[in-house]
């Protein structure tokens, strides 16, 4: 779905939410551009299970979604709107800032500082977090989560059929297990 220059942003950007460090991974080492780049081409980035007609209003947060562009039109859009505030700020595109400036730009994102011509800060902003972060955590199926790396790195145990007779054995100890995901069952 992303062409090149989108899918440098988004690189850039789980790069610097999510970096490798002395904890574990980061998200870019465990596909998460990828994971993104397919929700966008999916069902889900063209909203089909979205109810996108009007009226279009601010809403609540409760309401949830409230926009008429797909998440695909979202991201595409708001990416050109950050990549034009970047240019005319730091003369050059959000993947070519250093990591410092990236997180600024994104903590002003994050803090609705920047005004984006084409998309609500908010919603775009808060949707290129938890693309990340349910990118970070998917199973491996889904494109991120490379080698469940972040799964062995929290403890999860994956998509084991049930966990109920490890519950009082394992109380208030550590439970650890190869973590199993889909693929693991086909």
């Amino acid at each position: 779905f992303l062409n090149g220059d989108e899918a440098a942003f988004i690189e850039a950007v789980v790069d610097t939410f999510i970096p490798a460090d002395e904890v574990g991974p980061g998200a870019l080492e465990l596909g998460v551009a990828t994971f993104i780049d397919r929700q966008l081409n999916s069902g889900y980035g063209r909203g089909d299970r979205m109810y996108l007609q009007g009226p279009f209003i601010e809403g609540t947060p409760e309401q949830g979604y409230q926009l008429r562009m797909t998440p695909s039109e979202l991201i595409r859009n708001g990416i050109l709107d950050v990549n034009a505030y970047v240019r005319a700020k730091y003369e050059s595109t959000f993947d070519g800032l250093s990591n410092d400036n990236r997180t600024v730009v994104l903590t002003q994102l994050e803090r609705k500082e920047i005004e984006l011509p084409t998309v609500p800060t908010g919603y775009f902003f808060n949707l290129l977090l938890e693309l990340t972060m349910q990118g970070y955590f998917a199973d491996p199926l889904y494109g991120g989560n490379k080698g469940k790396a972040s799964w062995k790195m929290i403890g999860f145990p994956g998509i084991g059929a049930m966990y109920a007779d490890k519950i009082e054995a394992y109380r208030n100890k550590q439970y650890m297990s190869e973590p199993m995901s889909i693929q693991d069952l086909l």
